[in-house]
């Protein structure tokens, strides 16, 4: 007995001793990667000073991850994973100690060549990361990253327009590893500088209790609209998802308070799955943050991070309104109460005082970041930078100053404890975040120099291009599929950087689309893989949070998002709407376009009272109006199909309170 209580005893304080590590790294790493940003600002730093940074980048959050799924492992019993992560983590922290500490012998001085020694680390460094990419995105994602590894090594026994003449293992080592252009390439660099402070702000924004306030918001705007519960899931989840950058990640974290609260109020099962699923989906796309695929692209596009943001407000706004309406119909289709109240959330309501204090220490932050990034235009790093000091200078502060003003100077410095210890999980918080999309990111960097060294890029191109017959919208469609399934199971900015490399410039060099529309085309159409079976990953966690049958979620859901599938069309042939320097035109187009969507959510969405072989009728009719208006360029065109949909519109509710039509005499209802 006594054995058995001091394994207890001894497993819980190895399971302790973790927990402390695990906040110990993720401060450490944190403080690492702010000192690096405020290095920027002085032009001491080129560009092997970020290559070594990438490096110190890689071994650190790697680690912090191992650590805390280590912890988990060890309360979930299973120690034979937990090993492995030590063992990786390990690893991960040798190898950023020995490139950063040996930088300039190993990038300047033997560029192409590599020490033994080197070679079996760099072995070690790409199963770490394989096992680490398996078991945080599974088989799928595992298969695609390993599959492009065999395909670089035997792609010389590859035949047609794809074949290659494969790589020497010593070459693979040095492409993923040892040149450190693989697995600590740029796109690895980009998220140590852009991506990782970001994540840190939503971090802080976590730790301080910001989401609270976003949900106490949605249910004030939900008892204002009918359709309240589900609005309210509609708006946390967009939000929160264009800060988490996973769509699956962000189907399980929202949809767990969401989903219930829907499903209590009396809607459906697979229509509450459904409803998340597509609301953590859009919100990948929602500026600022676009799921952090935002600084991908500007990245790409070599233009200002604003710009990119700038080009994406007509399509997010289109997409959301559509969404908003269509998520309306579905849950009025219920017989549900969609009403919410403070009490199945919160204790207690704000005061005046309260909610003024609580605006002021979250909005300082956020117009410090906009004036910085949109009006100084300072880098996306320097920005982020004083947007994380200025976040942890308010969170910290105004509650203080609000308990020293209500109660006393003593309660105050028990406020400023809480808020330190509130910042501290902020940046635990962050890491947490950051690390599974770091993860796939490293991955993926290495995929794409295998793809760079073999020229796949240019064999994709020459293959759309054949298929395709040379016509744009054979082009688009196939394009869009290939986005799909390169999508399927990965994180959003995973997903986008492949089709970024793979088709984005086929779209630009063989068919005259604007970079920023191939982009913005093949981004909009990658998110599609979290609804589209089979896989189809934020609608497999949203029904099984809401415990609905799986294929009649991802009906309700594709119904929902319809206008999804067609934006990244629209785009090809309306580029006006998505422009880095939007006009009137812009706008009017957007308009139309909007119309257009919300045309297809109603044919698909609206409960219509009418017979089974009308309703299909009308559903299908309205559908192809909504896609004629949303593609066809021609405004004209857009115009005529606009004026259709509203004389079907006011002519159904007509009919549906009961007057009669001038042209269907004595027809009532």
């Amino acid at each position: 007995m006594s054995t058995r209580t001091d394994r207890n005893g001894l497993a819980e304080t190895i399971r302790g001793g973790l927990d402390v590590s695990v906040t110990v790294a993720a401060v450490v790493f944190w403080l690492i990667v702010l000192v690096w940003a405020h290095a920027q600002r002085i032009p001491l730093v080129g560009s092997a000073g970020r290559v070594q940074f990438g490096v110190v980048f890689v071994g650190g959050i790697m680690t912090v991850y191992a650590l805390d799924q280590t912890r988990q492992s060890l309360q979930d019993g299973n120690r034979i994973d937990g090993a492995v992560l030590l063992a990786s983590s390990i690893v991960l922290i040798t190898s950023a100690l020995y490139f950063a500490l040996n930088f300039e012998l190993v990038y300047l001085q033997r560029q192409g060549y590599a020490t033994p020694h080197e070679y079996m680390l760099a072995r070690l460094v790409i199963v770490s990361i394989l096992y680490l990419t398996w078991r945080e995105f599974g088989n799928l994602f595992l298969g695609v990253v390993g599959g492009m590894i065999i395909y670089g090594v035997f792609g010389n026994h590859v035949s047609g327009v794809l074949g290659h003449a494969g790589m020497q293992e010593l070459t693979l080592l040095q492409v993923l590893v040892t040149d450190l252009y693989g697995f600590y390439g740029s796109l690895t660099q980009l998220t140590a500088a852009w991506i990782a402070p970001f994540l840190l702000y939503a971090g802080l924004l976590f730790g301080y209790g910001a989401f609270d306030l976003i949900l106490r918001v949605a249910i004030v705007t939900s008892s204002y609209i009918k359709s309240g519960v589900a609005q309210t899931a509609v708006l946390s989840s967009a939000v929160i998802g264009s800060i988490n950058g996973s769509y699956t990640a962000n189907a399980a974290m929202t949809g767990s308070f969401t989903i219930p609260t829907m499903r209590e109020s009396g809607m459906a099962n697979h229509r509450a799955g459904a409803i998340e699923a597509v609301a953590s989906t859009s919100g990948q796309v929602l500026p600022p943050v676009m799921g952090a695929s935002a600084f991908v692209m500007a990245s790409y596009l070599g233009v200002q991070y604003l710009n990119i943001i700038v080009a994406g407000l007509v399509p997010a706004a289109i997409l959301v309104a559509s969404i908003g309406i269509a998520v309306h119909y579905t849950a009025i289709s219920d017989a549900s109460t969609q009403d919410m109240q403070f009490s199945e959330f919160f204790e207690e309501t704000l005061s005046r005082r309260e909610k003024a204090f609580e605006g002021l220490r979250f909005g300082i932050p956020f117009v410090i970041l906009v004036y910085l990034l949109g009006i100084v235009q300072w880098t996306v790093m320097t920005a982020a930078l004083w947007t994380i000091v200025a976040m942890v200078i308010t969170g910290i502060t105004f509650p203080v100053i609000q308990r020293g003003i209500e109660e006393s100077a003593g309660d105050a410095v028990e406020e400023f404890v809480t808020q330190f210890w509130d910042t501290v999980t902020g940046f635990r918080r962050g890491a947490i975040i950051l690390a599974p999309i770091a993860i796939i990111l490293v991955s993926i960097n290495g995929v794409i120099n295998i793809l760079s060294t073999t020229g796949v890029p240019n064999k994709i191109a020459l293959l759309l291009i054949d298929l395709s017959g040379g016509v744009l919208l054979y082009a688009v469609l196939l394009g869009m599929a290939v986005a799909i399934l390169m999508g399927m199971g990965m994180p959003t900015v995973a997903s986008y950087v492949i089709v970024a490399i793979l088709i984005a410039p086929t779209f630009v060099a063989d068919f005259g689309v604007p970079e920023i529309v191939a982009h913005y085309t093949v981004f909009y159409a990658a998110i599609l893989a979290g609804i589209t079976p089979p896989v189809a990953t934020a609608a497999v966690v949203a029904a099984g949070i809401a415990e609905a049958n799986f294929w009649r979620t991802c009906g309700v859901a594709i119904k929902i998002a319809a206008p999804l599938f067609v934006l990244p069309i629209a785009f090809v042939y309306n580029p006006g709407l998505v422009t880095m320097a939007p006009t009137l035109s812009t706008l009017f187009t957007g308009v139309l376009v909007l119309v257009g969507a919300v045309a297809m959510i109603y044919g698909l969405n609206y409960p219509f009272r009418t017979s089974a072989g009308r309703r299909v009728l009308i559903r299908g009719a309205l559908f192809a109006l909504g896609l004629l208006v949303m593609v066809y360029p021609g405004r004209f065109l857009k115009v005529a199909g606009i004026v259709a949909f509203g004389a079907v519109f006011a002519a159904e509710k007509v009919l549906e309170r009961g007057a009669k039509l001038p042209f269907r005499r004595g027809v009532e209802r």
